[in-house]
């Protein structure tokens, strides 16, 4: 709607008044549709199938956007469903296709699809897309599942991709109900996500800001050989996630990257057990090694196709003693603050010890 020339050859549009081929009338509807919309219910949701990189969508009418509030990230979920039936001996060489989306997923208000468009038509349900045998494709969509819902912008999957029906969507057959019934790793599956789904819903930090780097920022986005990413997801009041996603079938039972805060790093979630359950590392404990930027960094184990999540317990504020000129003793406090790496660029992810792994 918002382009004369969408899918006509030369010659088959009319430019518009300014000689452009931008719909100006669909523009203007859309602006009064939103504008109305919200006038009459603030709570509703409008939102924009858009995979062009037509500006402002999600801006207020009233300084020159479309006016809705969400547009789904086609180029996110394009990009990471290409990635995921890659083989990955070849993701390395694809990295980027997990680290391109975050450049622009602050210009919009962005959903992220799972739609019914790609689950239809010979593109294969969710779990089929996941590249390799059953086996394999369990363990890689839990792990897109999860590192989902930890990337900035709301979520969006189709019906039979929560319990991982084999078969694509069919309207004339219907879902797969009997596989979570008779068969315990859909079983499995559809219990990882739920619990995926509650861990989301009761941590702020996956989806309070959405909106700006303030909610994000990245630990390694560069270990393209090991095809390791971590990355922060923080709420308002300064509460952290860290998030570990390895995209390779080979795990690393040493692997350090910066943290930006001495204190305790807790496993709470991890997509190789059944459930989603911590079952890897526990609590770990900073030490004083720089990293990445910041003055902590902490070393884990990670499993072959997985992604953890990690809580923060920031060390206690120590008090330090000290005399002034009187003879008087007070308290120094003395605070444990994070050291901000840069947005968009970081050194390598691995430290120590890789070699053994």
């Amino acid at each position: 709607m918002l382009y004369l020339d969408y899918d006509r050859h030369d010659g088959e549009w009319t430019p518009n008044k300014d000689g452009g081929n931008q719909n100006l009338e669909a523009i203007e509807f859309f602006k009064t549709l939103n504008t109305a919309v919200f006038a009459r219910f603030p709570n509703a949701m409008m939102i924009a199938e858009e995979s062009t990189a037509w500006p402002m969508v999600t801006k207020p009418a009233d300084i020159g956007g479309l006016g809705f509030n969400y547009k789904w990230n086609m180029g996110w979920m394009n990009d990471m469903l290409r990635y995921m039936a890659m083989d990955p001996i070849h993701r390395g060489f694809n990295h980027n296709m997990l680290t391109f989306s975050f450049f622009y997923a602050f210009s919009e208000n962005f959903i992220l699809p799972i739609s019914h468009d790609e689950v239809v038509h010979g593109k294969a349900s969710l779990i089929q897309k996941m590249w390799g045998q059953p086996d394999q494709k369990f363990p890689q969509a839990k792990a897109f599942l999860a590192y989902m819902m930890a990337h900035p912008g709301k979520k969006l999957m189709f019906m039979g991709s929560e319990f991982a029906q084999f078969r694509e969507w069919d309207y004339e057959n219907g879902l797969e109900w009997f596989m979570p019934e008779q068969f315990e790793e859909h079983r499995n599956y559809q219990l990882f996500v739920k619990n995926l789904n509650k861990f989301y819903k009761e941590h702020s930090q996956f989806w309070e800001i959405d909106y700006s780097w303030e909610g994000f920022n990245w630990i390694s986005n560069d270990d393209y050989k090991q095809s390791i990413i971590v990355f922060r997801r923080i709420d308002k009041k300064g509460n952290e996630i860290i998030v570990v996603c390895n995209f390779v079938p080979v795990g690393r039972q040493i692997y350090s990257f910066g943290v930006p805060y001495k204190g305790t790093y807790t496993e709470v979630m991890n997509t190789t057990s059944a459930d989603g359950s911590p079952c890897t590392n526990g609590a770990v404990k900073s030490e004083d090694v720089p990293m990445h930027g910041y003055d902590q960094s902490i070393t884990v184990e990670i499993p072959p196709f997985s992604v953890m999540y990690f809580t923060v317990k920031k060390a206690p504020v120590r008090k330090k003693t000290v005399k002034n000129d009187g003879g008087e003793t007070k308290a120094k406090t003395t605070k444990t603050t994070a050291k901000k790496a840069p947005a968009k660029k970081t050194t390598s992810a691995t430290k120590k010890s890789n070699k053994k792994s």
